[in-house]
């Protein structure tokens, strides 16, 4: 996240110029500066899908009880399935078949893939990162792609079961609640994003440094949608 280019400079170059900028092994990591350095405002960048989602939950829930006043989040956490089905229902989609990643179901589960399968007549198949997991789960999609068949597999049985991790769900419902969010090379897609709720609302970075009417204009060299729609 270091070098993606922001309205007018990147984290990296901000950080080069003397920006306070760190890096973290996990949201709980700044729980710690927080509590180290109680005359700063720390702000956690919390982004990516549902995989991460739980640990900036943490971070944020852990900080209320602790009472730190210092901490906030920027919060940019993303939601799969919506944006599966923004891509299955655009009329430039050619998408034949997905590979749900195996690290997002491990904690949401796969049922919220079903509807997606029905509806749009479509193969998923949940896979893991090792090679042969990927090798398997495209396997499996073509062989339901072959057989004119639309089913939900899980290949990444392993470590994914259909409900997922049900306490790591329900502390993001404590945490979040379900938005619209804007997606590079897509546009607005709505409830595919997650934003803290009125409960932790004083912990919202946004709101504490006026920042949530900020745009930034997409570059035109940006390619990111056609890539999603195949």
């Amino acid at each position: 996240m270091l070098r993606v280019p922001g309205s007018v400079s990147d984290l990296f170059s901000i950080k080069a110029q003397g920006a306070d900028v760190r890096i973290v092994y996990s949201p709980l990591d700044t729980l710690k500066i927080a509590r180290e350095n109680p005359n700063k405002q720390v702000v956690f960048f919390g982004v990516g899908f549902e995989t991460t989602a739980p640990a900036t939950a943490m971070a944020v829930y852990q900080a209320k009880q602790a009472g730190l006043t210092n901490f906030s989040l920027l919060v940019s956490h993303v939601l799969v399935p919506p944006a599966m089905e923004a891509i299955l229902s655009s009329p430039a989609n050619r998408v034949q078949a997905f590979l749900a990643a195996g690290h997002v179901c491990t904690v949401m589960g796969f049922t919220e893939y079903e509807p997606l399968v029905e509806k749009y007549r479509v193969p998923i198949v949940v896979t893991g990162f090792e090679p042969l997991d990927i090798l398997q789960g495209i396997y499996m999609a073509v062989q339901q792609l072959e057989s004119g068949k639309h089913e939900l597999e899980n290949q990444y049985a392993r470590a994914v079961s259909r409900q997922g991790n049900l306490p790591a769900q329900a502390l993001i419902g404590k945490v979040f609640h379900v938005v619209h969010r804007k997606w590079r090379g897509i546009g607005e897609i709505p409830r595919s994003g997650l934003a803290l709720t009125e409960d932790y609302q004083i912990f919202d970075a946004e709101t504490r440094f006026q920042v949530g009417q900020l745009h930034a204009e997409e570059s035109g060299e940006c390619i990111a949608g056609l890539v999603l729609r195949g």
